[in-house]
């Protein structure tokens, strides 16, 4: 295991991050840093500041990203307290099959593949709610992160929004989010403006969909 001096790097990866967020402010909220929690997080992962993960671990609290529809985590933070690494501990999941990066308000997950989700290792996969599966974004880790901040998220959640998500999205906070029935799976729960939706811890949303995932194969 490296120890906390050898995980900080000269050629850290932060400048480059601050350039994203600041060419995205206007939808963008870097989250200030605890620096013991940095400390902890950066050890936890064990990877160094110089990729994109550990300057996110060791210099932010987290990212809110529009309205805070997406939650992309670092090290913890009061308005985000899922962190890189405790979050995987806290559901359960080997950081060796994949370490979840980012959540969406409706339960979507975004998670660097380290093996668990198939051979495209170090590609960011995004299990969406609708399908119940897991789908390869096609970037790395970093890539991820430039489209995350300035990409086109209307487009990637057009048929997950509806009429006046943002007010409702911004209540919710970064540490709830938001269970709908019928579930986005069903035809029923496909129109996104026709359903009831009620905020949630994100670990209780997380169990339910991988306890349907589990009775949709059962069937099979």
């Amino acid at each position: 295991m490296r120890s906390y001096s050898e995980l900080l790097s000269d050629e850290t990866a932060w400048p480059q991050i601050c350039a994203l967020a600041e060419s995205a402010k206007a939808r963008v909220t870097v989250l200030p840093r605890d620096p013991d929690a940095a400390r902890f997080c950066l050890e936890h992962l064990q990877v160094t500041t110089r990729a994109t993960l550990g300057a996110l671990a060791h210099e932010t609290g987290g990212l809110l990203v529009d309205h805070g529809w997406l939650r992309i985590l670092g090290s913890g933070h009061p308005q985000l307290s899922r962190s890189l690494g405790r979050w995987n501990d806290e559901l359960e999941i080997p950081l060796a099959h994949f370490v979840i990066v980012a959540d969406d308000v409706i339960g979507g997950v975004f998670a660097i593949n380290g093996g668990g989700l198939g051979p495209a290792r170090g590609n960011v996969h995004y299990f969406a709610p609708d399908s119940l599966r897991w789908e390869d974004t096609g970037h790395g880790h970093t890539s991820w992160l430039e489209w995350a901040l300035t990409g086109d998220l209307a487009k990637f959640y057009e048929h997950a929004r509806w009429l006046g998500w943002e007010p409702e999205v911004e209540q919710v906070g970064g540490d709830r989010a938001l269970s709908r029935y019928p579930p986005p799976w069903t035809v029923e729960g496909k129109h996104a403006s026709r359903v009831s939706r009620r905020s949630v811890p994100p670990a209780e949303l997380w169990s339910f969909h991988v306890e349907a995932l589990a009775q949709l194969a059962g069937r099979g």
